[in-house]
């Protein structure tokens, strides 16, 4: 049994403080835009606090991953794209809780989020014409999409654009790492398929468009639907090929 070790401190130091310069860089951004915001539509003092805090809780809960950069000792330019869409998904997620949110609020955040999308895929991009591709860095752009999705989802659901069972579209991901500890079966890798990301993409893009107060119920409840409806199919055949998938260990059996 192979006993895994500690990177290196000579590896491991020039990218803590890399990560660590923008991260901070990245929440003082976090920081005065969120404190524009609630200027500009005379939001309560607790909407830059509550950003700032899930951006922090977020970044903590991928710092464990961080090592999966090695050996690059750079965070790079691919992650603080990353990174600025995480803020993006903050400054929404800002808003969870509060209301009501008027339609000029309600404008401003579909545009950002519609940026954020418009930058995924970007980071990506970068690594690979820089060499700087890594297991962190594929990890930190999923976990952000996965984020974003979910906060759009509770804001739809809180601006009443579609029912409770719109949350299913941000949580499903969720529930499936869940079901995965139950299940070890499910922790197999999958094989690449453009179908993920496609319904990646329209998940986010049906969510943006419906938050506008151009879209209103049934019509926003009904996209949601559509885009709900081909979320769950691309896990169902997820499940279903890792399901019918033996693991290694049946093989040796």
């Amino acid at each position: 049994m192979s006993i895994t070790t500690a990177p290196p401190l000579s590896q491991w130091r020039p990218l803590a403080v890399s990560a660590l310069l923008d991260a901070a860089g990245a929440l003082l951004l976090l920081a005065g835009a969120a404190a524009g915001i609630g200027a500009l539509f005379a939001l309560p003092s607790g909407y830059t606090g509550q950003s700032a805090l899930i951006f922090a809780a977020l970044l903590l809960a991928l710092l464990p991953l961080l090592p999966q950069h090695l050996p690059l000792r750079r965070f790079g330019a691919a992650n603080r794209v990353t990174l600025l869409r995480a803020v993006i998904a903050a400054l929404a997620a800002g808003l969870i809780g509060r209301a009501p949110l008027s339609s000029a609020l309600l404008w401003t955040i579909a545009a950002l989020a519609g940026i954020a999308l418009a930058l995924d895929g970007v980071d990506g991009r970068l690594a690979r014409r820089r060499g700087l591709q890594s297991a962190f860095g594929a990890r930190f752009d999923m976990e952000v999409d996965a984020f974003l999705i979910l906060v759009l989802a509770v804001l739809a659901y809180q601006t009443d654009k579609a029912g409770a069972w719109v949350l299913l579209s941000g949580a499903m991901r969720y529930g499936f790492v869940a079901l995965g500890r139950a299940l070890p079966r499910l922790n197999q890798p999958l094989p690449p398929r453009k179908r993920r990301q496609t319904v990646c993409v329209l998940q986010g893009i049906v969510l943006t468009v419906i938050l506008t107060p151009a879209l209103t119920p049934p019509w926003s409840a009904g996209l949601a639907a559509v885009a709900l409806v081909a979320l769950s199919a691309s896990f169902a055949a997820d499940l279903i090929w890792l399901t019918r998938r033996p693991t290694s260990k049946e093989n040796a059996a």
